[in-house]
């Protein structure tokens, strides 16, 4: 007989490398599942940004073994918020996190959610629960009783899958040879990765190697639709497909964020010049 496939958690968070908070997540999961193996996805997640987590959690699943993914955004901790744990319906994945939008984009990535319950006073958890780290007394020992194979159905009260909070992103379009686009994320090197993607840029007339304009608030400032960074001269702006697959703005060698003075919501118009 073959081995036992080893369970896998991921886990992303806005922890981030300063306290301990990450290491006792860990500890608590080693302690409820020894035998899993954890995989970080990342806990550089601007502190409370939801969506920030959300998007970056719909990007990395994809590359991730089937298995129990655990995230924690979490500024209404301690609060009404619900604690969930959810199954998906690839490959049998489940999530375990706040119910504030953070799982909502990266299950509809694996095919939407088929199963919710609400673990915020599971059997599992650490008693006593903290007010402030769930993470620790919810999140991680759910994850973790999760992939030592307890059914997610006996670990809290069953929720309507229409009940799961939503998370709104506004929606980008195509208008004759213009391009509406908005501000999803900003990066630390001023990157700014938008809401639309390669096929919304060809409905507008827009491809590789292209001279464009790129409008804030009228304001138009040139630029050219190009593979990578190096593909234009040093402070030149940059349209390019991010490696999420979405439509981004840079520049080479400085910030794209801070020369169109954008940041998250703000829309731009994009089109040939």
């Amino acid at each position: 007989m073959g081995e036992e496939a080893v369970p896998v958690i991921t886990f992303l968070s806005d922890y981030g490398p300063w306290d301990e908070f990450v290491g006792v997540c860990h500890a608590v999961m080693a302690r409820r599942a020894p035998r899993a193996r954890i995989i970080d996805l990342g806990h550089g997640v601007a502190r409370h940004d939801v969506r920030a987590g959300a998007l970056a959690l719909r990007a990395a699943l994809p590359y991730a073994p089937a298995g129990v993914h655990l995230a924690v955004v979490d500024p209404g901790v301690g609060g009404e918020r619900r604690a969930v744990a959810l199954r998906v319906a690839a490959e049998g994945r489940t999530m375990v996190g706040p119910d504030n939008g953070l799982l909502t984009l990266a299950a509809q990535e694996l095919g939407g959610v088929l199963e919710a319950v609400d673990i915020g006073e599971s059997a599992e958890c650490l008693r006593p629960i903290s007010a402030t780290f769930h993470g620790r007394d919810v999140f991680a020992p759910v994850a973790a009783a999760l992939a030592d194979g307890v059914a997610l159905e006996t670990l809290g009260e069953p929720i309507a899958v229409g009940e799961l909070v939503a998370l709104n992103l506004p929606s980008p379009r195509s208008d004759g040879s213009s391009l509406i686009a908005h501000v999803l994320t900003t990066d630390v090197y001023g990157n700014v990765s938008l809401d639309a993607n390669a096929e919304l840029a060809a409905a507008a007339g827009l491809h590789a190697g292209a001279a464009l304009l790129v409008e804030v608030a009228v304001t138009p400032t040139k630029g050219r639709f190009a593979r990578t960074f190096a593909d234009v001269a040093p402070g030149e702006l940059l349209v390019y497909i991010d490696a999420r697959g979405a439509l981004a703005l840079a520049v080479n060698g400085g910030s794209a964020a801070a020369a169109l003075a954008v940041g998250v919501d703000d829309e731009l118009v994009l089109r040939a010049a």
